[in-house]
This record gives structure tokens, C-alpha cells and sequence, in this order.
């Protein structure tokens, strides 16, 4: 059965779905962009298992994830993964960015979620360049996809119109026999 990725334009967190990855920080604990929406939208269930995560773990490492309840959001979990600062490329970011996606990934596998949805990780306060973001995710995630059993549909949801018009160029120029792909 081929995979399907969907491009969509929207607010992922109205998305309803198995896995809703979020661009994290490290503490868990909330943040500023995407993070700090899907904490205010998720309510204390959520916090109360990000907290839980921090005093035990510490948190979440760059380039990993962890994953919670959704609490009042329309997905039945959040993952959490921790995208790199952009520090001009000199610190080993797009591998670390490259690791984010496939952490979260193969969180949503083992959770057993068959639709996911994917932000666009680090392009917002953490500066990452959209163009080789939106390269990265596509990559990772295509090359990956084909060898998880539980994920059937990953779906890339942009909020603003640039990263989906950059996501929308890329997988226009993609013929891959084992995925779909709707735009």
C-alpha cells in the first residue's frame, strides 16, 4: 500500500490526527511560537506530562523527541521535537534538524499513529532558512516513510503562505512510486 503526504495550508493545530509533532524546546515547558500555541491550546494535561518529562528526563535533547497527550487539541498525542538553532550553519545544524524529523518520526511508529502532522520545524524564532528546512523535512521524511509500518499519511502543514509555497515547489518536482502525493 503506498504512503500518502499531503501538503496543506492551516493551523495545525486544528488538524485532527493520531500525531501532532510541535517544534519544542528543550525544557518541555513551552516557548514561543508554534510551542507556546499548542501548549495554550492543549491545556493542563498536556503541561502536566511536559512537566513530568522535565523533572525526569530533563527534558528533550536537540535533534530528539518525546511524546505526551494531546490534552484539548483534535490529535491524540504531541510529539515534541527539539529543532536546532540556526547558527549560520556552523553547527552542525542541517544534521541535527535532519535527526528532529526522524526522531519524531519514528516516535509516531512506536506510538502506532497513522496520520501525522508536521510543522515547520525551526523556520520561526529559531531562524532556520525556510528554503533548507523545507528541503530537510521533505527529505527525511520521504526517505524514511516507505519503512514504518503503523505511519500511513503524513501530512506538512504550513501556517504562512512562504513555507507552503516553498513545500508546494518541492514536492510539485517529486515522482516516488511508494508515496502519493496531494497538494
Amino acid at each position: 500500500m503506498k504512503k500518502k503526504v499531503n501538503l496543506i495550508h492551516g493551523d495545525i493545530t486544528e488538524f485532527p490526527v493520531d500525531a501532532l509533532i510541535s517544534s519544542a524546546n528543550k525544557s518541555l515547558l513551552g516557548g514561543g511560537g508554534l510551542d507556546y500555541i499548542i501548549h495554550k491550546k492543549a491545556g493542563s494535561l498536556m503541561k502536566e506530562a511536559c512537566i513530568h518529562l522535565n523533572k525526569t528526563k530533563g527534558g528533550c535533547q536537540t535533534g530528539c523527541a518525546e511524546v505526551t497527550v494531546a490534552g484539548d487539541l483534535p490529535a491524540k498525542f504531541v510529539i515534541h521535537a527539539v529543532a536546532p538553532r540556526w547558527l549560520n550553519g556552523e553547527k552542525n545544524e542541517p544534521q541535527l534538524l535532519c535527526n528532529t524529523y526522524s526522531s519524531a518520526l519514528r516516535k509516531a511508529e512506536e506510538i502506532k499513529a497513522q496520520t501525522v502532522s508536521v510543522p515547520n520545524m525551526g523556520t520561526g524564532v529559531y531562524n532556520f532558512p525556510k528554503q533548507l528546512a523545507a528541503e530537510i523535512a521533505i527529505g527525511t521524511i520521504l526517505s524514511e516513510l516507505p519503512f514504518y509500518n503503523e505511519v500511513k499519511e503524513v501530512f506538512f502543514v504550513c501556517y504562512d503562505i512562504v513555507n507552503y509555497e516553498i513545500y508546494k515547489g518541492i514536492l510539485e518536482n517529486i515522482d516516488d512510486p511508494k508515496i502519493e502525493i496531494l497538494i
